[in-house]
């Protein structure tokens, strides 16, 4: 079991990670990515079962699905570093073909990704699909998938919603990042959410809320999931994270959504975050 100092370390060096790769190629996504550093982090060191020798079906292990795939640069910097492929690998992030593309993809083979993802609403749906065949092979693992708030406007998300509560895919845990920002605003401005757990419970869903941001209450937050798994209803983490996090003129704000730093932000961003784990060559 990790310490959580460690974790934070990790969390920081995937932070650097992030704003390295998106500076490089001049594309991808910070904001959302730099704000689930910790969830990513603490999900692959501590929480899931599983295995860096890869296998696209996940029998007897927990499978994680990505539906708002354009936070990729954050999933590829936990998985090099949770050693599914080399740390080095970072440095081709969306080069032509690289197996590191803007949303994730499968035809390159890259390992830990089952899916092509970033058409926004359609990670539960998957995720449920896994969970259910689970299910059917008698495996206990579980089933996580991450969703951003915005995302939450697609009308699949829903139905997927109301099919796991009927089907009881008590094996399934989702985890929505909170963090009131999308490309074009804040989510109160483009199309207003409005009260979310009373909309997970009422469609027969199980209710965590945790701090995405403090690794501390990342774990908390886990630990409670999990403990209401197998008892007939899907759960869902609503996790509160600042878009941007780590990084203080990109915290808080829309802007940094899907724009990458020039070279003296991307020196005061390193600035702003410790080197623990050793940089990446580029």
């Amino acid at each position: 079991m990790a310490d959580i100092q460690s974790l934070e370390r990790m969390a920081t060096q995937v932070r650097r990670d992030i704003i390295r790769m998106v500076h490089a190629c001049q594309s991808g996504h910070p904001g959302g990515s730099l704000g689930c550093a910790d969830f990513f982090t603490a999900l692959y060191q501590e929480i899931m079962d599983h295995n860096p020798t890869f296998n696209m079906e996940g029998k007897g292990e927990d499978v994680f699905y990505l539906s708002n795939g354009h936070i990729s640069p954050v999933w590829y910097s936990v998985l090099a570093r949770s050693g599914y492929f080399p740390v080095e690998e970072l440095a081709t992030f969306r080069a032509l073909n690289s197996r590191l593309q803007g949303h994730p993809a499968t035809h390159e083979g890259l390992p830990g990704i089952r899916v092509a993802s970033g058409s926004l609403g359609q990670g539960l749906s998957i995720a449920l699909g896994t969970a259910l065949a689970k299910k059917m092979d008698g495996d206990d693992k579980l089933v996580y998938v991450l969703t951003g708030d915005g995302e939450l406007q697609e009308g699949q998300i829903w139905e997927a919603m109301l099919f796991a509560a009927h089907q009881k895919t008590d094996n399934v845990i989702v985890t929505v990042d909170w963090n009131g920002q999308q490309i074009d605003g804040s989510n109160d401005d483009v199309l207003s959410l409005g009260d979310l757990e009373a909309k997970w419970l009422a469609f027969g869903w199980d209710v965590v809320h945790m701090d995405g941001n403090k690794m501390a209450e990342v774990l908390k937050g886990f630990a409670a999931a999990k403990a209401k798994t197998g008892k007939g209803k899907p759960v869902v983490i609503l996790m509160k994270t600042d878009m941007g996090h780590g990084v203080d003129f990109m915290s808080g704000t829309h802007k940094w959504h899907g724009k990458p730093p020039n070279d003296e932000q991307k020196d005061i961003a390193l600035a702003q975050l410790e080197e623990t784990l050793g940089d990446y060559p580029l």
